[in-house]
């Protein structure tokens, strides 16, 4: 089990996609801890550790009840902030005894299902999430990725991967641009600001794109991402991937896609968009287990980086710190993009 900062477990993380929760209950895992999510018969959404207190089975293979959960091995019932309610076979004048279950915070936002696991109901979750208009999404998409969280993130935001694993669908190599690139951190997290490339060389661009305003990559702590395109007629596209560690090697992955003006309805761009985008995201995750695998080959070993590697240093210090570096400034890159 990996030892994550202590500071990790009073942060908000995305656990599921709200439809994914139905009439049964559903075992997720946030930072190795095991946890069931549910809703009660009575419209309540809880998350508690799956872990029955009395013998210990998981009470994710329990049933929903009117207030909480049943345990499947002896049908001890508890509420949704996980208190003992009743056990089958106890005579009504004995005490039940003081246990209960360890209750996470859980909140729902756009589709998402966010989970705190210090169980305080407290903080705000991403900024980026109110720059997002509503009715503006058109998809929300859950995965995994076989890849350690900062290995993660880096992939979304590295654009100088794009022409090796999505060829001719993301970018060309051989029509690289000169431009700059410029990295503005700040306690939360940070954006880079890409300038001097109003279009890009691959195929989505041709397809689904028109000349550009601006293009921006944006990270709020402790695990959001999001590349912005403005374009010049007015409209906006926002691409946003929410990251949940799972384990060391596993990482949880809530790709969204919002819209805003212009013509873009939802089953359009199923039908059309999220094909391409379905196979950027296999591309990804193919390279990234390939990375994991070897990783585990030759544990311990650093990376170099150079010039290019903007976000890196930020995101591994985050994570192994829980605090934004101290001493990190804005500078500029010039690349090759």
């Amino acid at each position: 089990m990996t030892t994550w900062h202590a500071s990790h477990y009073a942060r908000w993380f995305p656990a599921l996609c709200t439809d994914r929760v139905g009439d049964k209950p559903v075992a997720v895992t946030v930072l190795d801890r095991p946890i069931v999510l549910g809703r009660a018969r009575d419209g309540r959404l809880f998350a508690l550790e799956d872990r029955c207190p009395h013998r210990h089975a998981p009470l994710s293979a329990g049933t929903l009840t009117e207030s909480g959960i049943a345990c499947p091995y002896h049908g001890w019932r508890f509420d949704a902030d996980g208190r003992l309610c009743e056990i089958p076979g106890m005579p009504a004048d004995c005490p039940l005894p003081q246990v209960r279950v360890r209750n996470i915070a859980v909140r729902e936002h756009d589709g998402l299902i966010w989970l705190r696991l210090d169980g305080r109901d407290e903080g705000a979750l991403p900024r980026m999430l109110n720059e997002n208009s509503p009715g503006s999404r058109r998809f929300l998409w859950q995965t995994q990725w076989q890849a350690h969280i900062v290995d993660a993130i880096e992939n979304f935001l590295d654009p100088m991967h794009t022409h090796w694993i999505h060829p001719g669908l993301v970018r060309n190599g051989g029509e690289r641009q000169p431009m700059t690139a410029r990295f503005e951190p700040d306690d939360a997290g940070f954006k880079v600001i890409y300038r001097d490339q109003p279009q890009q060389s691959g195929l989505l661009y041709r397809l689904f794109e028109s000349p550009r305003e601006s293009e921006q990559a944006l990270f709020d702590a402790p695990a959001s991402a999001q590349i912005e395109y403005r374009y010049v007629n007015g409209g906006i596209v926002r691409i946003s991937l929410h990251f949940t560690p799972q384990t060391r090697d596993i990482t949880s992955v809530f790709a969204s896609l919002h819209v805003e003006n212009r013509w873009a309805p939802s089953w359009l761009v199923r039908r059309l968009v999220w094909p391409f985008l379905k196979r950027v995201n296999d591309q990804d995750a193919r390279m990234l287990a390939m990375q994991s695998a070897n990783l585990q080959r030759f544990p311990g070993v650093r990376g170099a980086s150079t010039q290019l590697d903007l976000v890196r240093p930020w995101v591994e210090t985050f994570w192994q710190t829980g605090e934004a570096p101290a001493d990190e400034q804005a500078r500029e890159a010039r690349i090759l993009l």
